[in-house]
């Protein structure tokens, strides 16, 4: 683009003529395009121009008529260089150049000049040699060009466990269409033999450092090794990476690690003729289990008959093919999932979830989520908390039962709270102790008056002041994991597919509602305030 037209693009114009310099300022579309006085001197002086009137200038800009005015006697029009304008980034990794065009054919822009730009503001790396050279042919004025690049640091990425089983296997019946609950077919058992294995290990990949325009490194972050999570009966290669059965068993993943569990069979009751049990794998009974009796089970407990006020507790699923008569004595305590007929008076812990038809006058803690089906889907009476969902039919009675629905906050982790503010103050007390102790020994020691007996004392109470700092540092991690946890807000939901009746209290979260009228095939749930009804 010509010197003279560029100039009128920007709302005014210099023209030399045989007689004189003569500037022409043109008037403006509105007020943001006007012209201004130091923008027109700027220009003067870049191009040279020599005793040049600058009250002329001046009447000029102000009048702005679009008429020459001579502003300096004749002269040539000096000769103007391209210049080259670097811009660096803040981070360091991008690097612009602006190239200004040349006037009165005054030089264009060289490659020695945009590199030297560049140069001068510390640009050592990454420069694209080809983008430069080609500005260089075909140079693009006042616009903003990438000319060099940093190359970022990329983190690695942690190493993976490969399941060679399903550790997310539905463990739960299926209801059929006529709304019976297929309790034959649970597909509870993964069977392996001695020497199968489980699981690999997949390395970690290494991050790639970067490095800057400036030249400086960009440290990355390898990936980190993640190690099999281990149970029972389980053994690792001798490299750690692969994970082989030890014995024939029933393969469980509970609590985050890989267990083979061998089964305890009972052909009939759990009565007087077994007394209670305890073992370390599953447990089949295949009749009753009476009043008064225990069971305790590292994995499954599944029970064929009915369960009477009785304590059952697991480690894995409890499954009960009828149904528990609790009688307010009997009590359920699984470390994964609950799955039974119907639950009757009874206390009911689930760390996962529970499914069943009918749940009546129980207390139950139930971790994730509550889903009550087949033809009855019923909760009626007593108290139930449930961390996440709550899905049934029926909530409550037409006869007003007194039923409580705590929902949104896993009452595990609020109990689990509740023991560690309890027991942090006992540790405290008897670190203090411990340290006090230390110190009145130490004080003896230099004095020489520790006897053997006293010596021992100290060793012991070194080891516990050990233990306990440990042990303090962990429950107030955890206390901090647990309240950032509750106070994330509750996302609980409760669907009806039949009827809510009143009776009820329903608690999402911190928001609390007596249900005073039936409601039917809603969705309740809380907008961090009050709790609303909304569609299924």
């Amino acid at each position: 683009m010509p010197d003279d037209m560029m100039q009128k693009d920007k709302g005014y114009n210099l023209t030399y003529e045989s007689n004189g310099v003569y500037l022409t300022v043109y008037k403006p579309l509105d007020f943001f395009s006007r012209v201004s006085e130091n923008e027109v001197l700027n220009t003067i002086r870049k191009k040279k121009i020599q005793n040049y009137n600058a009250n002329i200038i001046a009447d000029a800009v102000n009048k702005c008529e679009g008429v020459p005015v001579k502003i300096a006697e004749a002269q040539e029009e000096a000769k103007i260089d391209s210049s080259v304008e670097a811009i660096v980034s803040q981070d360091k990794m991008s690097a612009f150049v602006i190239l200004s065009p040349p006037e009165a054919n005054g030089a264009p822009p060289t490659l020695e000049a945009i590199v030297q730009a560049l140069y001068s503001k510390g640009v050592v790396w990454g420069m694209n040699e080809s983008k430069i050279r080609e500005l260089v042919e075909n140079p693009v004025y006042n616009v903003q060009i990438l000319v060099a690049e940093g190359q970022p640091a990329v983190n690695g990425k942690n190493g993976e466990v490969k399941y060679l089983f399903d550790i997310k296997k539905d463990r739960t019946p299926t209801i059929l269409e006529d709304g019976t609950v297929n309790y034959k077919e649970m597909n509870l058992v993964e069977s392996v033999t001695k020497g199968q294995k489980l699981a690999e290990q997949i390395p970690p990949i290494p991050g790639k450092p970067g490095k800057n325009l400036v030249g400086a490194e960009l440290k990355a972050l390898d990936g980190k090794v993640v190690n099999i999570p281990r149970g029972r009966n389980v053994v690792l290669s001798p490299d750690g990476t692969e994970l082989f059965a030890a014995i024939d068993g029933q393969l469980m993943y509970v609590d985050g690690k890989i267990n083979v569990f061998p089964t305890y069979e009972v052909m009939a009751n759990v009565d007087n003729s077994t007394g209670n049990i305890k073992f370390i794998g599953n447990v089949t009974v295949r009749g009753n289990v009476l009043s008064g009796f225990e069971i305790e089970a590292g994995g499954n407990i599944e029970v064929n008959g009915v369960v009477e006020a009785a304590v059952l507790k697991a480690g894995g699923d409890i499954i009960l093919k009828r149904g528990m008569h609790g009688n307010g004595k009997g009590m359920l305590v699984a470390g994964n999932d609950i799955v039974s007929k119907y639950i009757e008076s009874a206390n009911v812990v689930a760390r996962n979830n529970i499914k069943c038809e009918a749940v009546m006058h129980c207390d139950i803690k139930c971790g994730n989520k509550l889903e009550l089906g087949g033809r009855k889907g019923l909760l009626v009476g007593g108290t139930v908390r449930v961390g996440k969902t709550v899905e049934l039919k029926y909530l409550g009675s037409q006869m007003s039962t007194a039923t409580v629905l705590e929902v949104g906050i896993d009452p595990n982790l609020r109990e689990r709270l509740k023991f560690l503010k309890g027991d942090l103050p006992v540790v405290e007390d008897n670190l203090l102790k411990s340290k006090q102790a230390i110190t009145l020994l130490n004080k003896l020691k230099l004095s020489g008056e520790l006897s053997m007996e006293k010596r021992e004392i100290l060793a012991k109470s070194t080891r516990t002041k050990f233990v306990l700092e440990s042990r303090l540092q962990e429950y107030k991690k955890e206390i901090a994991e647990i309240e950032e946890m509750l106070q994330q807000g509750a996302n609980g939901r409760i669907r009806i597919q039949g009827s809510v009746f009143p009776g009820v209290k329903v608690a999402i979260g911190n928001s609390t509602m007596y249900i005073k009228e039936e409601a039917q095939y809603c969705t309740l749930y809380s907008d961090g305030a009050d709790i609303r009804f909304g569609p299924l």
